[in-house]
């Protein structure tokens, strides 16, 4: 198979998904992810050269092709074409969880930066050690200004193009602590599962003293959990907390949700570390985004569109070769030892030795993960004398 002809075949993947993109923008998206994959990079001009070797093409002839539509400018009779990659996030996000069963959704929120420059807020799917961006906002590394009515304009696109029946966490890690946000989510019908910090005060329901949060768990192997009020004494949050301390943890999980005692674990935060890996794919492990030469944060969020897209098609090349258990594609030394790589090298080093062929397997949409383990019900509520065995001074 020709390298035209795979590319042919990845086109008409993507119109699956991405069926209401203008098509001008859909053979765009398709080209740009297709030649980062086939570069293992994402940067311009080496996914370019990789293009223009593989389809006997002219350098400036794809190089001008693939600026076409990620630069804003007004082509003939002033129509505008800059491409809106918000209109990505809802075809993103239905083909990563077009092989979920059980309508379970984790999606982990977090900033990344591209040196000093940019700020990238990401939404992501979190799968198997990985992430797949599903939504961002790209800003300017100095910029000023909250960043909540974005977390919220992105997490209000996902639930739209999502829609209802599906139980859906929202992961965030202790530098997104708003009550806003938080109150934000469950507007949605979603649940937020945010990392709290150690001097934020909790009062549990019908006690009548506020506690450190850090006074919930002091040693390793703690674990509490129940009702209350987060900062009774400011923003006076309703909410759960969900305290741990796991051995091989230097401190422990403070969780605050929605969800009752009874219907949530502190250890289901273990999936919010994998929105970092998908960071690293991003960027130093996988396709050198922080070492982009854009100086728009526009172009930035469009080109931002392609890396997510080769991310999923990278991701599914991997769980295939596992769901066939290839030998030599095997991610761990033993079947019960620790993973010697990651899901996203696995799927890169499958994809390039096809696309190297330009032949690609016809891949199956990602499996539905596996839930974290709860034993949330097998442990009866505390009570108030079992915070610790020093308290804390109360409010």
């Amino acid at each position: 198979m020709s390298q035209a002809k795979a590319l042919y075949q990845w086109q008409q993947r993507v119109a699956t998904f991405f069926g209401d993109l203008p098509p001008a923008r859909r053979a765009w998206l398709a080209l740009v992810s297709y030649g980062i994959a086939l570069a293992q990079c994402a940067l311009l001009n080496r996914v370019v050269l990789r293009l223009a070797l593989a389809l006997g093409c002219s350098f400036n002839t794809v190089r001008q092709r693939v600026r076409k539509l990620y630069r804003p400018q007004a082509g003939a009779g002033g129509d505008d074409r800059s491409f809106d990659y918000t209109l990505c996030f809802g075809p993103l996000l239905r083909w990563a969880t077009a092989g979920f069963t059980d309508c379970r959704l984790a999606l982990a929120i977090d900033p990344t930066n591209l040196g000093d420059r940019f700020t990238i807020l990401t939404v992501s799917v979190i799968f198997r050690g990985c992430a797949v961006p599903v939504a961002w906002q790209a800003r300017r590394g100095n910029a000023k200004g909250s960043w909540n009515e974005h977390w919220k304009r992105l997490l209000g696109l996902l639930q739209a193009a999502l829609g209802p029946g599906w139980q859906v966490l929202v992961l965030s890690d202790r530098g997104l602590a708003s009550k806003d946000l938080f109150e934000a989510i469950t507007a949605l019908g979603w649940h937020p599962l945010r990392r709290a910090k150690k001097g934020d005060h909790f009062r549990p329901q019908g006690w009548t003293r506020s506690w450190a949060l850090g006074q919930f768990v002091t040693r390793r192997g703690g674990h509490w959990r129940g009702r209350g009020v987060a900062w009774p004494r400011r923003s006076r949050l309703g909410c759960t907390l969900l305290a741990c301390w796991e051995d091989g943890h230097e401190e422990p999980w403070l969780i605050l949700t929605d969800l009752g005692p009874q219907d949530a674990a502190a250890a289901w935060y273990a999936w919010r570390s994998w929105i970092e890996q998908g960071f690293r794919d991003l960027k130093s492990d996988g396709w050198q985004l922080s070492k982009t030469r854009m100086t728009d944060p526009e172009r930035v969020g469009r080109w931002w569109a392609a890396a997510a897209l080769a991310t999923l098609w990278v991701l599914e090349a991997g769980a295939e070769a596992q769901r066939l258990e290839i030998p030599a594609t095997r991610t761990h030394a033993k079947a019960e030892g620790p993973a010697v790589t990651s899901l996203f090298a696995l799927g890169l080093a499958v994809l390039a030795q096809q696309l190297g062929r330009g032949a690609v397997r016809r891949l199956r949409r990602l499996p539905q993960p596996e839930w974290p383990a709860s034993d949330a019900d097998s442990r009866p509520l505390p009570e108030q004398n079992e915070i610790a065995e020093h308290p804390p001074v109360p409010l």
